[in-house]
């Protein structure tokens, strides 16, 4: 596992990490499954600020907001933003996944909800908030990405990733 820390003092800068991510998995994807960014970190600490840019990078227009009481969206990406930065057409996804865990109690709860299958499925991007309450079910190639507060305004974001 690789480790990059970075620090953010400014929402703009939160977002474009999230977008500089969204690059680094269209160059970098695999074929076999789908990927999963699991996010961890307090209320407030930056997770839908930085998805906020991750789905901007992936083309989606919508507005992100956090799925606390829905559980998850589900985003179609844009068909020009799916394929692989290396020129390969056949690698491209399809939608991208945002769950909020927040609200989740028992691990069965996400599971009721097809979260197998999302994860599973090689067209799919999955970022999943609050993935430490489900960490037991999370493929084991996750990239983790850790918000911690170092001020009012500054965040330390730690990216943990296969690779």
């Amino acid at each position: 596992m690789h480790k990059i820390t970075y620090l953010t003092v400014k929402q703009s800068q939160t977002k474009k990490l999230g977008k500089n991510l969204a690059k680094k998995v269209l160059r970098d994807c695999s074929i076999k499954k789908a990927e999963v960014l699991g996010l961890v970190g307090d209320l407030g600490g930056g997770k839908t600020t930085f998805l906020q840019g991750f789905a901007r990078k992936l083309g989606i227009k919508q507005r992100i907001t956090s799925p606390t009481f829905i559980i998850y969206k589900r985003f179609k990406i844009p068909r020009s933003r799916a394929s692989s930065l290396r020129g390969k057409q056949d690698l491209r996804f399809k939608y991208f996944y945002h769950i909020d865990c927040y609200r989740i109690q028992k691990i069965r709860e996400i599971l009721a909800l097809g979260f197998k299958e999302i994860i599973t499925n090689p067209r799919n991007i999955v970022a999943i908030e609050w993935a430490d309450r489900i960490k037991k079910i999370m493929p084991k190639d996750t990239c983790w990405i850790k918000f911690e507060f170092v001020d009012k305004n500054s965040r330390q974001i730690d990216i943990k990733y296969k690779g």
